[in-house]
C-alpha cells in the first residue's frame, strides 16, 4: 500500500523571524504537530517574493500563504484600510485582533480579497506606532513640519496633516534610508524598530504620539484552501486562535520587556507631547481623514460607512 505524500504549503514572509511573524511560526508548528506531519508550512523570509508583491503572488498561486500590510497597496485591498485610519482608539492587541477578525468576515471584505484569489486567515495585531529619528528632536508637534518620515497608510496621512512629509519605504530598506538621509525619522511599532535597526542611529523617540497602526493580515490562496483535505482544513482554521494568542503573549511579554531597556542602552531620548498638543493633532487628523476615507471608498461602490461603523462599534466593548 502506497502512502500519500504530505501536503506542503509555501509561506512568503519578509525580514527575519520576529514578534511580527510569531503567529505564523506557531501556526506552522501546530499544523505539523496536529497532522502528525501530513501538513507542513514551509516558511520563507524573502525568498519567494518582495513584501509589496505578496498579494500578487497569492493571486497567481506562486505560494499558498503570505503576510502583507494593507498600506503597501491600498488600491488592492481598500476595505481593510479602515483599520489604518488614524486615532481609532483601539487600546490593546487583543482588541485589535478581535476587531480585525470581525472585519475580515464582512461580505464586502471577503469579496474585495477574492479579486486576488485570497482568503484572509488572521491579522498581525500591532500596537500604536511611534516615531524614531535622528538629528534635532521635535519639541512640539509643529516641529514635524517639513520632516521626511517613513510612514504608510493612515499614519502617513495623519503626519501629512501636521505638514510632515510621509515617505513610503519598505521595512527592509528603512535602515539604509535613515542612514543616507532619504528620511530623518521612521514610524514603526517597537518590534520593527528593533528588527530593522533604526535604534542603532536614532537619537529620539516619540513616546506618546500614538497616531495609529497598520493592518497586516496573513492570507491564503483560496484554491489551495479549497483543495485541502477536510481534516487538514479543520487543523489549519482550528489553529488560528491559539496562534494569535501566542503572538499577543509574546509581543506583550518578550518584545515590550526589551524595548525600554534598549532605549536606555542606546541613550535615545523619549519625547512626550502635552495633552493639549495631542488633542490638536487628533482634531487635525482624525475626523477629516475619516470623512475623506468614507467619501472616497463610497465612490468606489464600497459600503464604507458600514465598515467604519462595524469597527467603531467594537472599540471599547
Amino acid at each position: 500500500m502506497q502512502l500519500s505524500a504530505a501536503t506542503e504549503w509555501n509561506v512568503s514572509l519578509w525580514g527575519k523571524p520576529r514578534a511580527f511573524t510569531a503567529h505564523v511560526e506557531k501556526l506552522a508548528e501546530l499544523v505539523e504537530q496536529k497532522s502528525k506531519g501530513d501538513f507542513k508550512l514551509n516558511i520563507s523570509y524573502g525568498g519567494l517574493s518582495k513584501n509589496k508583491e505578496n498579494l500578487d503572488g497569492i493571486a497567481i498561486g506562486a505560494f499558498e500563504m503570505a503576510q502583507f500590510c494593507a498600506g503597501y497597496h491600498r488600491d488592492k485591498n481598500p476595505t481593510i484600510t479602515v483599520m489604518e485610519l488614524p486615532f481609532l482608539g483601539i487600546s490593546s492587541l487583543q482588541e485589535e485582533a478581535k476587531i480585525s477578525m470581525a472585519l475580515y468576515k464582512h461580505p464586502a471584505v471577503v469579496k474585495d480579497l477574492a479579486r486576488w484569489n485570497a482568503t484572509l486567515l488572521m491579522p498581525s495585531p500591532l500596537p500604536q506606532y511611534n516615531i524614531i529619528g535622528v538629528g534635532d528632536a521635535p519639541k512640539t508637534v509643529a516641529d514635524f513640519a517639513g520632516m521626511r518620515i517613513r510612514a504608510t497608510g493612515g499614519i502617513g496621512k495623519a503626519l501629512a496633516s501636521i505638514k510632515a512629509v510621509p515617505t513610503s519605504v519598505t521595512a527592509t530598506e528603512v535602515r539604509t534610508a535613515l542612514d543616507s538621509g532619504v528620511v530623518s525619522a521612521v514610524a514603526f511599532a517597537p518590534h520593527a524598530h528593533m528588527s530593522f535597526g533604526t535604534t542603532a542611529a536614532a537619537t529620539w523617540w516619540t513616546a506618546n504620539l500614538n497616531p495609529g497602526t497598520v493592518n497586516c493580515p496573513v492570507v491564503v490562496n483560496s484554491d489551495a484552501l479549497a483543495d485541502l483535505s477536510a481534516a487538514n482544513k479543520e487543523i489549519l482554521l482550528g489553529s488560528v486562535d491559539a496562534s494569535i494568542e501566542y503572538y499577543i503573549d509574546n509581543y506583550q511579554g518578550k518584545t515590550m520587556d526589551k524595548w525600554g531597556p534598549l532605549l536606555d542602552e542606546k541613550k535615545i531620548k523619549r519625547i512626550n507631547f502635552s495633552e493639549a498638543e495631542l488633542a490638536d493633532f487628533r482634531k487635525a487628523a482624525a475626523a477629516p481623514i475619516r470623512a475623506q476615507w468614507i467619501a472616497t471608498m463610497s465612490k468606489k461602490g464600497l459600503p464604507a460607512q458600514e465598515l467604519y461603523d462595524l469597527v467603531y462599534s467594537m472599540i471599547g466593548k
